[in-house]
């Protein structure tokens, strides 16, 4: 299977999220979900600065929130699950009844959150296997929008 496809396989089980969504249970605050998940993993554990963004990812008027594993420090090691591939990015979207819900992990280096041609999109910095180019080369960079619960792949270099 193609890097690619891998990518796109794992963005969409991600995005299935939604469709359990009446049956997954909506979480008060995701720094709060995340940090006791750490703290219980952690014997000693910090969070840096950009530990979590809180942006509308969807442009849906409610504050969103995506959390950034490489700022976290657990047991003297910064980002624990992070590889040569980059580090976990989870994406939660909060709902009006109040509650988040995550709709999407990422493994990538970084993100940029920015305004391309009137709509906020994601610049998603990504290990450059999934531009289907080899190790060692320029990061792929793969500009996402989300709409609604979805990531909709606008072009990848």
């Amino acid at each position: 299977m193609s890097p690619f496809l891998r990518l796109l396989l794992a963005l969409l089980l991600g995005l299935a999220a939604p469709i359990a969504h009446a049956q997954q249970e909506l979480l008060n605050d995701p720094e709060i979900y995340e940090k006791e998940h750490y703290g219980k993993r952690c014997k000693l554990v910090q969070y840096g600065a950009d530990f979590i963004g809180r942006i509308d990812i969807n442009n849906d008027g409610l504050i969103d929130a995506v959390t950034n594993s490489s700022e976290i420090l657990c047991d003297g090691t910064r980002g624990p699950d992070c590889s040569e591939e980059g580090c976990p990015f989870n994406f939660y979207l909060q709902v009006k009844e109040g509650g988040y819900f995550m709709i999407a992990t990422a493994q990538m280096y970084s993100y940029d959150f920015i305004k391309r041609f009137g709509n906020m999109v994601f610049v998603l910095k990504m290990h450059p296997k999934y531009c289907e180019r080899e190790e060692g080369t320029d990061p792929c960079e793969m500009t996402v929008r989300v709409r609604g619960t979805k990531f909709l792949t606008i072009s990848k270099k």
